[in-house]
C-alpha cells in the first residue's frame, strides 16, 4: 500500500510517516503541499493521499483534493474536526473520508487501509460535516431511483437489481443514469460504483455498520 502525506507541519508528516512504516505501508512522499507532492512523486504511483485541509498554499480545498485525485490516489482528509465547512467541501470534491487529528494512531492507520481498499468511511466527523451544512446539495431522487441506487450501491449487479424490482435491465440502467445526472446537478458527481455508495450513505439511502460495511 503506497501512501503519501501532505501537511505543512513537519512534525505531523514525520509522525504519520513513522506510523505508516510501522504498519507496513510504503510512504512514497511526505510533502508540505499538493504542488510539492506532484514534484516529489515524479510520476510514481500512490494509493492514498493523507491530506491536511489548511495548508496555506493559496489553493482551495476543492483544488487540492481534485489535484491529489488526479494523481490516481484516494484522498483521506486528516484535519481538525471542527472545520466542518472545509470537511464538507473536501467530501463534495471527492475525498474518500475524514479522520480527525485527535484520532488514535491505530484508527488513522485503519482508515488509510479502508480507503485504499475502496471502502467508505462511516464516522462521526463525516456525518457531522454533512448534517451541519444546510447547503449540502441532496439529490432529489424519485422513489424508484432510490430503490435502484440502494440495491446497486449495496453490491448487486444491475441484472439482479432489475430482477428484484421486476423491471428490465435497460430500465434499471435508465434509472441509474438519472441518479448519476441528478448528483452531477447538485455538484456531487458519482461516476463509479464506490462513489454511488458514498452518495447513498451521505443521503441516508444506505446505512453502514461500525466496520464500514453495508448493513
Amino acid at each position: 500500500m503506497r501512501v503519501a502525506i501532505v501537511d505543512d507541519h513537519e512534525s505531523v508528516r514525520l509522525g504519520i510517516r513513522a506510523a505508516c512504516q510501522e504498519a507496513g505501508f510504503e510512504v512514497v512522499a511526505a510533502s508540505a503541499s499538493v504542488s510539492e507532492l506532484w514534484v516529489d512523486l515524479a510520476g510514481a504511483e500512490c494509493d492514498v493521499v493523507v491530506l491536511d485541509l489548511s495548508l496555506g498554499d493559496g489553493f482551495s480545498v476543492t483544488e487540492n483534493v481534485q489535484h491529489a485525485r488526479s494523481m490516481g490516489a484516494s484522498v483521506l482528509v486528516h484535519s481538525i474536526a471542527d472545520r466542518v465547512g472545509l470537511v464538507r467541501e473536501a467530501l463534495a470534491a471527492g475525498a474518500a473520508g475524514v479522520i480527525p487529528k485527535s484520532a488514535a494512531t491505530k484508527t488513522v492507520m485503519a482508515s488509510i487501509a479502508a480507503v485504499a481498499r475502496g471502502d467508505v468511511l462511516n464516522n462521526l466527523e463525516w456525518a457531522s460535516a454533512i448534517d451541519a451544512d444546510p447547503e449540502f446539495g441532496r439529490a432529489q431522487l424519485a422513489q424508484r431511483e432510490r430503490d435502484v441506487l440502494h440495491l446497486y450501491a449495496s453490491g448487486l449487479p444491475l441484472s439482479q437489481v432489475a430482477l428484484k424490482l421486476n423491471i428490465k435491465v435497460s430500465t434499471a440502467k435508465e434509472y441509474l443514469d438519472r441518479v448519476r445526472a441528478k448528483y452531477v446537478e447538485v455538484g456531487r458527481p458519482a461516476r463509479s460504483k464506490v462513489e454511488l455508495l458514498r452518495r447513498a450513505v451521505e443521503d441516508g439511502i444506505l446505512a453502514l455498520d461500525d466496520n464500514g460495511h453495508v448493513g
